[in-house]
């Protein structure tokens, strides 16, 4: 008699925990320190194909760590993603370099950009993800695992 085990493949839905470490060590971001785990499914275009062939033929209560250089974790950073804004238009928060500002797109949707640096009335806000260009190391806890 043969048990079939659930394996990650290619259409599956997961859920896991992760953590997602620095360089230097730090962590930068934990949905176990969270609580709660991230669910995604494998191929629907939110992971980069890299990162989900280190998930790929994990199985249920499977713990893993990989290392992901920039292209295959959150990309390398793009200056046409840093724009530069009139300081006017920061009227409900002051503009403060290291400050995380919600901008509302066309479509309603928020944005997050990092200012990086107030000149006179200029204000530097950086829309690359703030991972962008760094090399991060995932530790996976699979959790659960549905075949599609």
């Amino acid at each position: 008699m043969t048990v079939n085990v659930a394996t990650i493949g290619n259409d599956s839905q997961v859920l896991m925990h992760f953590t997602i470490t620095l360089a230097d060590g730090s962590v930068a971001d934990s949905t176990e320190l969270q609580g709660k785990p991230a669910k995604l499914v494998i191929g629907d275009g939110s992971l980069t194909p890299n990162f989900e062939r280190c998930l790929l033929g994990l199985t249920i209560g499977d713990k893993n760590k990989f290392e992901l250089q920039p292209e295959d974790a959150f990309g390398q950073p793009n200056p046409d993603n840093i724009y530069y804004l009139d300081r006017a238009k920061f009227t409900e928060v002051k503009a403060e370099v290291g400050l995380i500002v919600g901008f509302t797109q066309p479509d309603g949707a928020e944005l997050p950009g990092m200012i990086r640096d107030v000149i006179g009335d200029s204000v530097t806000v950086d829309f690359n993800h703030p991972l962008a260009g760094q090399v991060v190391t995932f530790e996976v806890e699979i959790l659960e695992i549905n075949a599609e």
